[in-house]
């Protein structure tokens, strides 16, 4: 690796704000469950705590949000036509009807910004929001509420959509619970799965550290599924670890194989993945009969898991079959942004968004 790539990505990593505080003067706090309270969320907007990760840092996440925004010389828009003294009130107005997320994590960026700005919420996370609702405003200098708008945006319309998304599968999906996957956008795994919780569903494992999921490619190279389990086994107890051990299935045989193995043997097994059992039919209903036999089979011993052809349209029907978790990546792959603007002339905004049925 080249001498100038390394410093390069020093750079950025360490971006510096000519128009925020210097880094050197803020508290970087990894975020846990433990330490979400020190991150900079007031208290009364964090309805929903984060998910835990031992080293994930969702100020350095924010920060990096607005230095790809600020580049080397900051807002030249904002510099060149807002005097620098200027106050203004800017609302936030939704555009379409759903569930709002994003609310705490927006508090923190404005406060990485600017922490004289004053914040206001009439909606909290995980409330229903219907076009052209005013449901939050926040005051103070115009640079800064400029500054922090795309950032806060872009975090709070992403968040929303996910949220919109995971409540409506969870209402169709119970009784069994709605988890997303590991398919987030790259560094903003917390904040995706942040919004799941948000929305009503429950996380999957954080990523590789958290859990043992055995997947078809781990099967193919240990040789089958009974053997995959086995090492599993052995390496937790070598290791003197306790964790959730999930193991993948896609046939009825590899069901009983796994049922096999742990009748036999002692195990740290406590989730079977009861992956394409879902059958797509020509006329756009789905056959849930294998993913059915295999609850069955599996009789409670295990929590099970549903996965693939997951969509809110057939989630109903697999939630009915007795599965515990029904888990989609589309919760997070293929999110739609829920349009959230932010005004600070609303009259003219409302005007423009009912001329463009929008708000």
């Amino acid at each position: 690796m080249s001498r100038a790539f390394l410093q390069m990505s020093r750079a950025f990593l360490v971006p510096q704000f000519s128009i925020f505080k210097p880094f050197t003067k803020r508290l970087i706090v990894n975020m846990s469950a433990t330490a979400s309270k020190n991150v900079g969320i007031r208290v009364g907007s964090l309805v929903v705590e984060p998910p835990a990760h031992p080293t994930y840092d969702l100020k350095t996440v924010i920060r990096l949000a607005l230095s790809e925004d600020a580049g080397d010389r900051g807002d030249v828009t904002c510099k060149a036509t807002i005097p620098i003294e200027a106050e203004v009130e800017a609302h936030f107005l939704a555009k379409e009807d759903g569930i709002v997320a994003g609310i705490a994590l927006a508090e923190m960026v404005f406060d990485e910004v600017d922490p004289t700005l004053k914040v206001e919420w009439h909606r909290k996370d995980g409330d229903s929001v219907h076009k052209g609702l005013q449901f939050g405003k926040v005051q103070g200098k115009a640079h800064s509420i400029v500054v922090a708008e795309r950032v806060v945006l872009n975090f709070m319309q992403r968040m929303s959509g996910v949220a919109t998304l995971t409540k409506a599968m969870s209402d169709a999906a119970h009784p069994a619970c709605v988890l997303e996957t590991r398919k987030t956008a790259p560094g903003l795994r917390l904040v995706d799965k942040w919004a799941v919780l948000i929305g009503g569903g429950q996380n999957h494992r954080m990523g590789l550290f958290d859990m043992v999921m055995i997947k078809d490619n781990h099967i193919s190279i240990a040789g089958g599924i009974t053997n995959a389990l086995k090492s599993v086994d052995l390496y937790l107890e070598k290791n003197n670890l306790q964790m959730g051990v999930e193991v993948e299935t896609r046939t009825l045989e590899e069901v009983n194989q796994v049922l096999h193995y742990a009748s036999t043997t002692k195990t740290s097994l406590t989730r079977i993945m009861l992956d394409n059992m879902v059958v797509p039919l020509s006329n756009g209903d789905i056959d849930v009969s294998m993913l059915k036999e295999a609850v069955e089979l599996i009789d409670g011993r295990f929590e099970t898991e549903a996965s693939g052809n997951v969509t809110l349209e057939t989630i109903n029907k697999i939630g009915q079959s007795g599965v515990t978790y029904i888990s989609s990546g589309a919760l997070t792959h293929s999110v739609k942004a829920l349009d959230i603007s932010l005004k600070i002339d609303t009259k003219l905004a409302l005007e423009v968004g009912k001329r463009t049925k929008r708000a």
